[in-house]
């Protein structure tokens, strides 16, 4: 047998739907028949299931795709995706499951998918510590996650790092969602798989882009930080394999991907790291000094986001290319005025390494007001461009505006939509909070 051979026998191996369920298994994860709904000891289920929640839920915006739906959001739900013939990816025979905490004898509710009308089957969880321990795994690559992470740089640390770990991030993102829509493989069959998190059932699976980011997000912190920031060089070789191993592990344990693709996505986010990070610097002083750096951002982003929404079939991928994508372009144009206003320092190359300053209550107040105040600007705006572009969107393209659902899978809504909404997002993030900041010295 040759060495391709053994290789994509290897593959083919690693990526077994059996393998994921057999490590749900090690972790107390198990579907429940169907038939247990009669049992009288479900009847708190429901009670359950509110107490529970949702991950995936909880890190979209109300009424989003995937998110809390409105009163009457039932009546505006997507298609499952077209173009495969069949049931979405990773179902078999149109189900796909999701839990909540449940008690070892006891089932989660039976839920349903409101983007797709996927309906989750029964499951049992055994192994609470770790049902929280992987949902917090898989929030770190989740929206609710990036819209605090990188504003906590940005206002509370050190908005040089910030600025790179955006390039960097979207850069990973946006070639991760991409090879999935040109790569095409299906998420793990369930069964005999069991779905914790069906809220992106329709995306492909290959590679994970948690575990890219998962691999991205703290190797870059380190680069970044390290030389330029006093602390010892343990916190970061700790700090790479905890946060990389919990967000891929989750991936897993939460059915969405099988091994190969949590291996392909960290080899992927390495190898674009190699070639991408050494450029870093040169691409943000552009994007800080150049004067013509505005008009270059945006409109590369935008050829970017119109590619990707060409690849394929609607799915909750292309939005979240164009919310990365938005979000990217914002951050850069914002840093860009902030640096011309004069509202962002460097400080001097002979002060560095940085010294981390003495942890006190003061430089604590400040920084939860700071977040607290800041996010809450953020939702503001958010909501405010979220009802302008989305009619505004469709009368310019004579998209019927009664269904936002079926609205949002037109190429001509989706993407100026998330584009403008989560650009200005971004160019808050970065310019007009930070001067709100110095306006009421809380910078």
């Amino acid at each position: 047998m040759s060495l391709r051979q053994r290789l994509a026998g290897l593959a083919s191996r690693l990526q077994e739907p059996q393998k994921v369920a057999r490590f749900q298994q090690l972790c107390g994860v198990e579907a429940l028949p169907s038939d247990a709904t009669a049992d009288p000891k479900h009847g708190d289920r429901e009670a359950e299931a509110q107490l529970a929640g949702d991950a995936r839920r909880r890190g979209r915006p109300l009424g989003a795709c995937g998110g809390p739906q409105p009163p009457g959001g039932d009546l505006n739900q997507c298609q499952a995706k077209c173009g495969g013939g069949g049931a979405p990816n990773g179902v078999r025979n149109g189900l796909a499951a999701e839990l909540g905490p449940a008690l070892a004898r006891r089932g989660a509710a039976l839920r349903r998918n409101s983007l797709t009308g996927e309906e989750g089957r029964l499951a049992r969880v055994s192994n609470w510590p770790l049902y929280y321990l992987f949902t917090f795994g898989t929030e770190l690559g989740n929206e609710l996650f990036y819209i605090t992470f990188f504003p906590f740089w940005f206002w509370n640390l050190d908005p040089l790092v910030g600025r790179r770990l955006v390039l960097i991030w979207v850069l990973v993102m946006y070639l991760g969602q991409c090879t999935k829509d040109i790569i095409r493989w299906p998420r793990p069959a369930s069964p005999p798989v069991v779905k914790l998190e069906i809220f992106y059932n329709s995306e492909y699976s290959m590679p994970s882009t948690h575990a890219m980011a998962g691999t991205a997000i703290p190797v870059s912190m380190f680069l970044l930080t390290y030389g330029r920031w006093q602390y010892p060089l343990t916190y970061g070789l700790i700090l790479i394999p905890c946060w990389c191993s919990l967000v891929s592990l989750s991936r897993i344990y939460m059915g969405m991907h099988s091994i190969l693709d949590i291996i392909a996505g960290f080899l992927y986010s390495i190898s674009i790291l190699m070639i991408f990070y050494p450029f870093v610097d040169l691409i943000d002083n552009f994007n800080q000094t150049h004067k013509y750096a505005p008009f270059v951002i945006i409109g590369l982003h935008l050829v970017l986001g119109i590619f990707s929404f060409t690849l394929d079939t609607w799915s909750t991928s292309r939005g979240d290319t164009a919310e990365i994508l938005g979000s990217g372009a914002g951050i850069a144009c914002g840093s860009h005025v902030a640096y011309n206003m004069g509202l962002v320092l460097e400080p001097s190359l002979d002060t560095l390494p940085l010294i981390i300053p003495p942890i006190t209550v003061t430089l604590c107040v400040k920084a939860i007001l700071r977040i607290l105040l800041g996010m809450a600007l953020v939702l503001v705006v958010r909501n405010i461009m979220k009802k302008i572009t989305i009619p505004l969107a469709c009368k310019i393209s004579n998209v019927p505006c009664d269904d936002i659902r079926k609205a949002r899978q037109h190429m001509e809504v989706e993407l100026p939509y998330r584009y403008l909404t989560y650009g200005i997002v971004g160019f808050s993030i970065t310019c007009l909070i930070p001067y709100l900041f110095s306006w009421i010295s809380l910078n």
